[in-house]
């Protein structure tokens, strides 16, 4: 059996790791970036932020709902968020594990996105890679805006 696939995603942001941190954890930044499709509509955007605690955004699209979830395992803020994630319904088992480190640097931030996945979703990568990219670019929409 191979390991897990590991996934990286970097990108700088012209404001402080706070700001960038903290519009994870907040539902109305959230539901601007975290998985949002420019066709699409979020309708739901629930947001627990505490260890234990989790998130589920449902957005609105023309092929049905796309659901994603997720459940905190660490938060250190504003530089270490750990959470589990799912796609659509899934079972416990189907969970992946995400990642997110935020350092300052002297133009801002940069936050390095880790995304660890069961082999069984190595056939997923590159679309998996294009999509936490896809993110983090609305996510610097929102926060440099």
């Amino acid at each position: 059996m191979s390991g897990p696939v590991i996934l990286k995603v970097t990108r700088a942001f012209a404001t402080s790791a706070t700001r960038a941190f903290d519009a994870w954890l907040d539902p109305a930044d959230a539901a601007r970036f975290l998985f949002a499709t420019p066709d699409g509509e979020m309708i739901r955007c629930e947001i627990d932020p505490r260890v234990g605690g989790g998130f589920t955004l449902t957005e609105r699209r023309a092929a049905g709902d796309a659901e994603h979830r997720g459940r905190y395992l660490e938060i250190d803020r504003p530089r270490h968020l750990v959470f589990l994630f799912a796609a659509d319904p899934a079972d416990e088992g189907e969970w992946t594990r995400v990642t997110i480190d935020i350092v300052d640097t002297p133009a801002g931030c940069t936050l390095t996105l880790t995304h660890e996945m069961d082999p069984q979703w190595a056939v997923y990568e590159d679309q998996t890679r294009k999509g936490w990219t896809t993110i983090l670019e609305s996510l610097a929409r929102i926060l440099e805006s």
